[in-house]
Order: structure tokens, then C-alpha cells, then sequence
């Protein structure tokens, strides 16, 4: 017998299972674990197509889609957890920074609009207003019956039962009587008017009846038919020297300064109770018919005179370069922030619920996997578990290399 040749036996048959072992499991992991990804396509033998072709998950990325789209919003994004991310995302503190970026936007958009569409846009907002809602909603406010009440009660008491004339406002509104309201030629038309024939007959019929004493006498002797004839004739015919005359009469009768004192002495105030509650009652009662009847019409009327187009262009301007409304974005985005929290926190919940299915997040999820390919799906499961398969892959050498010492062990025991 040769040894040598013994020799060389008895080492292959101790080595070569562990070896080859070790070599099977790893390179059969190593196998399975890419047919898990390849081939990325069908492969047909004529009109038979192979088995195992594409690969496992290539083969089955619609089931995989939805099984990751299951697991993502049956355990990670379900509805309390969305609401987590919602109250984390809507803090108050970034709701307001957005809240303010947004209004630093507009106002830049304000300036750079060279065509006007933000005053075209209020000017259509102003004209509805006053040509339509404005009108609308006053026919419907006076039908109550408390309308405007308190406001001219208010307005009332606080100002005219207050008001009284200064000095140069009661000579002021005195001239102004004298000289506009009954100038000397308006007196002079009020006498020819007032001293027609039947009232001269009426005024002295009725001197003649009810005087007495030395008055009688005169009266029926003289009587004043004649007299307040001829006061009449001279009006008509002596037109200016009438004017002179009336003029100089208001002059003696200091009429201006008494005027001025009257004017200086009115007030609300000197009047009895009773007056000022009937006053006032008038008013009230005068300003909401007023309202009721013409309020509506007077509103429309005064819409159409106004060039909304130029006024909202001069309200954009000024809004544009105003300072307050520069410095009041903080703040307004601060209470626009507060109203959006306290809204969020009674019905975060229901807006979460109601968002689930307008965003469809689970059939994202499924679109964005059979979006994508089949290297790009391998490349990412790889880079996410590539040291856990490349352990499976050692594994299965470990495991067949076990084997085959066991193979080795049994063999030297027979």
C-alpha cells in the first residue's frame, strides 16, 4: 500500500467537505439573496418564461407596494401620530413666522403690482359695498325696532344737550342770519307778501274791534287800512330806499347784537326736562325714519359719484408707504397665530380625519413604489441593510462549513 497516496485520501476526505461546504452556503445565500432583486425582467424561452423570473420582489412590487403602504399608516403614520406632527409642525411660534412671511410677501407684491390689480380688485370690493351690501344690510337693521337707538341717545346726550355756541361762532352765525338768511330785500319781499289786501283787512278789522280807550279812537277815526297800504305800495315802488330803510331799522333795533346773545344763551340745557326727553324722542324717531326711507337710496347715490379706481389706488399708495401698517405685521401675524391655535385645538382632530383621504398619502406611498425601478429598489434596500445580507451571505458559509466538519466527524467515526 502507498501511503503517500493513503495519506492524500485521508486529507481530502477530513478537508474537502468543511471546504466545499463553507463554499456551497455562501455562494447559495449569496444567490438567494440576488434573486431576490434579479433578474429585473422576465426572461422567455420562446413563449415559456423562465422560473424565477424577474426576481422575487421585482416580480411582486405591486403586493410589496401595498404591504409597505399598509405598514406605513397602520403603525407609523396613523391619525394620532399625524396630530403629533401636526401640533409639533403648527407651533405657534412657526405659524406666526409663516403667518408674517407671508404678509412681508404681499406688501412686496403691493409695490411691485405696476398694473394696479390689488386697487382694481378693492375698487370692485368698495363699489359692491356701497352699491349692494351696504344698502342691503341697512334695509334689514331698521326693521328692528331698537335701531340706531342707542347711538342717538348716545350722541344726544354727550353732545347736543352740551353744545353751545362760542362768542365768534354766535357773531358768526348771526352774520350769517342777517346777511344770507333775511337780508334787508328778503324782509322787504316778506312784508309785500304778508301785507296782501285780505290780511290788511283782517289786521284792521281786528284793531278796530278789540282796542279801546284812546287806542279805539285812533282806530276807528284813522283806522290802519290806509297806513299798511301805503307801507305796502312804498315796498314795491321804492325798492332800495326800502332796503336803506329796513337796514337802518335792524341797526337801531341793534337786532345783530341781540341776535349774538340770543345765540350765546341757547342751550339744550336751559330747556325743561320734559322738552329735552320730547327733543330728543323727535330726533331719534326724525334720523330712523330718514334712514328707513332714504338711508339705502342716499348710500347707492353717493357710491356712483365716487371714483372707486382713483380712491383705491390713493388707499393702496398709502398702505404701501404707511409705517403703522409696516410695524403692525408682527402683531398681526402674532393674533392671526393665536386664532389659528385656539382653532386648531378644538378641531385638530376633525381637519386631521378629513385630511387622511384628500391627500391619499397611502396611495402616494404605492405610486412612489411602482414608480420605482427595479435597480433603484435594490439599491435602496441594499444601502439599507447591506451589512445585515452580506452577514446572511457569511452565515450560510459558517453554516456549510459546520456541516461539513459534522460530515468529517461522522466519517472518521465509522
Amino acid at each position: 500500500m502507498d501511503f503517500s497516496s493513503l495519506d492524500f485520501a485521508l486529507i481530502s476526505t477530513l478537508v474537502v467537505p468543511p471546504i466545499a461546504g463553507a463554499i456551497i452556503g455562501y455562494f447559495t445565500n449569496d444567490i438567494a439573496i440576488n434573486m431576490l432583486f434579479r433578474p429585473y425582467e422576465a426572461i422567455y424561452i420562446g413563449k415559456q418564461r423562465l422560473p424565477f423570473t424577474p426576481g422575487l420582489i421585482p416580480r411582486n412590487q405591486e403586493r410589496l407596494a401595498k404591504k409597505v403602504s399598509d405598514t406605513i399608516m397602520g403603525s407609523l403614520l396613523t391619525p394620532e401620530e399625524l396630530q403629533k406632527l401636526a401640533r409639533r409642525l403648527l407651533k405657534t411660534e412657526r405659524v406666526q413666522a409663516a403667518i408674517l412671511w407671508l404678509l412681508n410677501l404681499s406688501m412686496k407684491q403691493f409695490k411691485a403690482d405696476k398694473e394696479q390689480k390689488t386697487a382694481k380688485i378693492l375698487a370692485d370690493i368698495l363699489r359692491d359695498l356701497f352699491s349692494e351690501s351696504l344698502p342691503r344690510l341697512i334695509k334689514t337693521l331698521t326693521r328692528r325696532q331698537d335701531f340706531l337707538d342707542n347711538q342717538i341717545n348716545q350722541i344726544f346726550d354727550q353732545i347736543l344737550l352740551d353744545l353751545r355756541l362760542s362768542d365768534i361762532q354766535a357773531r358768526q352765525f348771526a352774520d350769517w342770519l342777517l346777511e344770507t338768511v333775511v337780508p334787508p330785500e328778503m324782509l322787504r319781499q316778506t312784508l309785500i307778501d304778508f301785507l296782501s289786501e285780505r290780511n290788511i283787512q283782517v289786521i284792521d278789522e281786528g284793531f278796530r274791534e278789540k282796542t279801546s280807550g284812546t287806542y279805539w279812537v285812533v282806530a276807528n277815526l284813522f283806522g290802519l287800512r290806509n297806513t299798511l297800504s301805503r307801507l305796502r305800495s312804498f315796498c314795491i315802488e321804492e325798492k332800495e330806499m326800502a332796503n336803506t330803510r329796513l337796514k337802518e331799522l335792524l341797526l337801531s333795533l341793534e337786532i345783530r347784537s341781540r341776535l349774538r346773545q340770543g345765540l350765546l344763551s341757547l342751550s339744550l340745557q336751559n330747556l325743561p326736562v320734559s322738552t329735552v326727553r320730547e327733543l330728543r324722542t323727535t330726533i331719534r324717531e326724525t334720523v330712523k325714519i330718514y334712514i328707513q326711507e332714504s338711508g339705502p337710496q342716499w348710500i347707492e347715490d353717493l357710491g356712483r359719484t365716487i371714483e372707486w379706481e382713483q380712491l383705491s389706488v390713493l388707499i393702496v399708495n398709502r398702505l404701501q408707504a404707511s409705517t403703522a401698517v409696516i410695524t403692525s405685521l408682527e402683531t398681526i401675524s402674532q393674533e392671526l397665530a393665536l386664532v389659528l391655535e385656539k382653532y386648531l385645538e378644538e378641531d385638530l382632530e376633525k381637519i386631521v380625519s378629513q385630511a387622511i383621504p384628500i391627500l391619499s398619502i397611502d396611495q402616494v406611498i404605492i405610486d412612489r413604489v411602482n414608480a420605482t425601478s427595479p435597480q433603484n429598489l435594490e439599491l435602496a434596500i441594499q444601502g439599507i441593510v447591506k451589512s445585515e445580507l452580506q452577514a446572511i451571505v457569511n452565515l450560510g458559509g459558517v453554516l456549510g462549513f459546520m456541516v461539513g466538519i459534522l460530515q468529517t466527524i461522522f466519517f472518521l467515526l465509522r
